[in-house]
């Protein structure tokens, strides 16, 4: 355990964050599944700007690498393409 005032705090807020980005990744997630569960196109775009949204924020902040977002992306903007 530490020993120090100043490891004790940085042990609480490693903690706080890890838990807010673990809520923000899964978020995005569950997102990512009701986009590709969709079927209808107007739905589907409006989804798909929330969450590349969300997919960039993640990027920008180191929650995930920055070209598994853009992978992410890609993809998702492939799938909304091909709704009829």
């Amino acid at each position: 355990m530490a020993n120090h005032k100043s490891a004790l705090k940085r042990i609480r807020s490693s903690a706080a964050k890890r838990l807010r980005n673990r809520y923000q990744a899964k978020t995005t997630r569950t997102y990512i599944r009701r986009l590709r569960a969709t079927e209808d196109k107007a739905q589907a775009e409006d989804l798909l700007k929330t969450v590349t949204s969300m997919l960039d924020r993640l990027a920008k902040k180191n929650i995930i690498h920055k070209k598994k977002a853009d992978n992410n992306k890609s993809k998702l903007a492939k799938f909304v393409a091909k709704l009829a």
